[in-house]
């Protein structure tokens, strides 16, 4: 029996590990990504194609969601990133590829939902209760911790009881207009959704 050295154990070893790297065009005998691309064509065919924004973040990567018509609703069937964006080029984060999740999710919730002090229970409620219950909360709460003046008498006129976090997919102007009229309700606790 021939003796093998360790270099040349290293080498045969070597000389294996490229030979297993070089890509194999067709490993079982046909091209899996041409297969794949047929079943995404076939499933998509007919469909509209709408282009649109990802939603998550400032950035404006797009997308092109693929709908179809069916019993008078739409149906949404795909979400993609847009190769043709110069600002993603067909990429998306992982947040923004499961965009799709956002819209078709059997956990998503479609209408403002309401739990009473002391309840167990969610209930659904209109927009209009919804935004005038925040706006009583807010009220209540910088009322009640209003503070005009610091201990050594600077008049300082903060609420310290009431605390924002901004959207990451806000533009500057939102951000902007949304940092005035915290500011101007006194608080001081604000921050960023890409901060935290």
């Amino acid at each position: 029996m021939t003796e093998i050295t360790r270099r040349d154990f290293l080498k045969l070893g070597a000389a294996g590990t490229a030979g297993l790297a070089i890509p194999i065009a067709n490993p079982l005998g046909f091209d899996l990504a041409a297969a794949k691309k047929r079943a995404l064509e076939a499933r998509i065919s007919g469909a509209k194609e709408v282009h649109s924004i990802c939603p998550y973040c400032a950035v404006g990567c797009a997308l092109i969601a693929y709908t179809k018509e069916s019993n008078g609703k739409t149906q949404l069937l795909q979400i993609e990133g847009d190769p043709d964006s110069p600002v993603n080029e067909g990429r998306l984060c992982p947040k923004g590829a499961t965009a799709m999740q956002l819209a078709v999710s059997s956990r998503r919730v479609e209408h403002p939902m309401y739990r009473a002090a002391g309840s167990a229970k969610w209930e659904e409620k209109s927009w209009d209760f919804v935004l005038d219950k925040i706006a009583q909360n807010i009220k209540a709460s910088r009322d009640n911790t209003f503070v005009a003046q610091d201990a050594n008498g600077n008049v300082v006129n903060r609420t310290e009881g009431i605390a924002f976090a901004g959207g990451a997919a806000f533009s500057s102007e939102e951000g902007y207009f949304a940092t005035k009229v915290m500011r101007a309700l006194g608080l001081v606790h604000i921050e960023q959704q890409a901060r935290v």
